[in-house]
């Protein structure tokens, strides 16, 4: 059965295709908000799509290349056309490279691979905030929430130092324009999720898992779910007076 939460919340989410990013759409339509849901892979997306269409959400879909403005762009355009102002920003999207399981240490990380990570983590969370926040300050109102890492603040050794660097970089981001947008009653937080149970997080091997379960107080990986309970608080009116947070989902495995 539905809930009435988030009814008459526009809710967008990046990276929603899979993993906590489907998950969170899942979780806000249940809620009762109308979910824009974007991906890069578009068999996918219109997967998720159709799937969150059979459990009575209002759903829309969009395949875009995040790292893009001009994809977002036309993502915004499509989905405003057909839903009107887009009130919460979920910037979930987000890549970390492997290589036969391992990341790259720097004297092996190509240039390339640098940029593109850049590109997809940073610029793509800069790019839907520049896209929607003119129409949030117009209602008044606005919530963005932007998805760092444990990785943002200790060293994780299952990630090479771009995913590091684009994660602390988005604090940074969250915690500027908290402070910048605040005037106009938009709200800007952060999660930084430790290990989550995906398929992205599984694929290293129970082994990596194991260590990283063992140094977590809570003794287990975290699940998607539970990623997406903290970002309905940061999402909620029971938030209003909350901006300018990073608030670990880590199981006490980073404790600041």
């Amino acid at each position: 059965m539905q809930s009435t939460k988030f009814k008459a919340r526009t809710v967008l989410v990046t990276g929603a295709a899979s993993g906590i990013g489907a998950k969170i759409a899942e979780h806000f339509g249940l809620l009762g908000a109308t979910v824009a849901i974007v991906d890069l892979n578009n068999v996918v997306l219109e997967a998720k799509k159709n799937e969150l269409l059979a459990k009575g959400i209002n759903a829309l879909a969009y395949c875009a290349d995040i790292s893009n403005y001009e994809s977002c762009k036309k993502a915004y355009d499509y989905f405003y056309n057909e839903i009107g102002f887009i009130d919460t920003l979920i910037n979930n999207a987000g890549i970390s490279p492997k290589h036969d399981g391992k990341p790259y240490k720097i004297w092996d990380l190509p240039p390339e691979e640098w940029n593109t990570v850049v590109n997809v983590n940073l610029n793509g969370t800069f790019n839907f905030i520049r896209i929607l926040v003119p129409e949030m300050i117009n209602n008044k109102f606005g919530k963005i929430i932007n998805t760092s890492s444990v990785a943002a603040h200790a060293f994780l050794p299952i990630v090479s130092c771009h995913y590091s660097a684009t994660k602390a970089a988005i604090t940074g981001l969250t915690r500027h324009l908290a402070g910048e947008l605040g005037p106009f009653n938009i709200n800007v937080n952060a999660v930084a999720p430790g290990r989550i149970e995906t398929p992205m997080v599984t694929a290293v091997g129970e082994e990596v898992n194991s260590t990283f379960i063992t140094d977590t107080p809570l003794g287990r990986l975290g699940t998607p779910q539970e990623v997406a309970d903290v970002i309905e608080f940061l999402a909620s009116d029971q938030s209003h007076f909350v901006t300018g947070q990073v608030i670990d989902v880590s199981g006490g495995w980073l404790m600041r």
